[in-house]
């Protein structure tokens, strides 16, 4: 099923959950408490890497890790390798140890002492003639990861394993878009390049909705994906992943609802995305 057949119930969906008031829990939260965006896009590279699990418990360890990093831009480039490990020794989150959190802290702090910031990195590979930020996206995990001589991460998975990359995808949603949920910062990377990060949730809806049928949620999918929001918005394909993966995440959503009411294509009807949005 094409996205433009469902185009009014999209945009009625981003009218209703694109709030601020509906982040909760989120760990996109966590960003919005830094105005630098030099201490931003450091938040937000650990808040997007951590993003997998329990929700509370990405909150907990989200929080747990900026507690130990405050002014995180200054924190990095005064801290060492090992001063690093030190502050994370007893970090776990799922099967992210410390020593992994640690050694990203400072491929971080590396990518800032070559290029200034983690936007600038990004930025210098970017060409306007990419289709994506896949290339981009690529060369900052490759600078990230070169400080991890070759071992195991489950932070930074690399776009050229052909990994849908939800959770660094995310992260470029947060840093380059700006509306009511999204702070951005990142201003000269056109949305329209950007991949929707592709969740269980995401997934889920878009396979029920018929814009995928690929059952694999890998980078090809995601792609694919990407590129039938890109028919209903071209200058913002990722516009409608927040409020659509709030469906699946709050406990007031309906996700049931908004897939009827998308395939019936009823265009005089109405619908209540939330069992309960007047309370919510």
């Amino acid at each position: 099923m094409p996205a433009r057949r469902f185009e009014k119930q999209l945009r009625q969906l981003y009218s209703s959950l694109n709030r601020r008031e509906y982040v909760h829990p989120d760990p996109l939260e966590f960003l919005y408490a830094y105005d630098d965006i030099e201490d931003r896009e450091i938040v937000g590279l650990v808040a997007s890497c951590l993003a997998y699990g329990n929700v509370k418990q990405i909150l907990r360890s989200v929080s747990t890790v900026l507690e130990r990093i405050p002014s995180p831009r200054a924190f990095v480039l005064d801290s060492t390798r090992s001063s690093l490990e030190a502050t994370c020794k007893d970090f776990k989150h799922r099967f992210t140890t410390g020593q992994e959190l640690a050694t990203m802290l400072f491929g971080v702090k590396q990518v800032i002492k070559t290029h200034g910031s983690l936007y600038s990195c990004f930025s210098h590979e970017y060409q306007d003639n990419h289709e994506t930020i896949v290339p981009a996206l690529s060369a900052l995990v490759r600078e990230l990861s070169s400080v991890f001589n070759s071992r195991p991460r489950s932070l930074l998975p690399p776009p050229s394993a052909g990994s849908a990359c939800k959770r660094l995808n995310l992260y470029l949603r947060w840093m380059v878009r700006s509306d009511a949920v999204d702070p951005g910062g990142w201003h000269d990377i056109p949305a329209s390049k950007l991949i929707v990060p592709v969740d269980r949730h995401m997934h889920d809806i878009s396979l029920k909705l018929g814009i995928t049928k690929r059952k694999q949620a890998d980078l090809k999918t995601a792609i694919e994906i990407t590129e039938a929001f890109r028919a209903v918005e071209p200058n913002d394909p990722v516009r409608f992943d927040f409020c659509l993966t709030r469906l699946g995440i709050r406990d007031d959503g309906n996700p049931e609802e908004f897939i009827r009411l998308c395939k019936s294509n009823d265009r005089e009807r109405t619908c209540t995305f939330a069992n309960d949005s007047q309370g919510s």
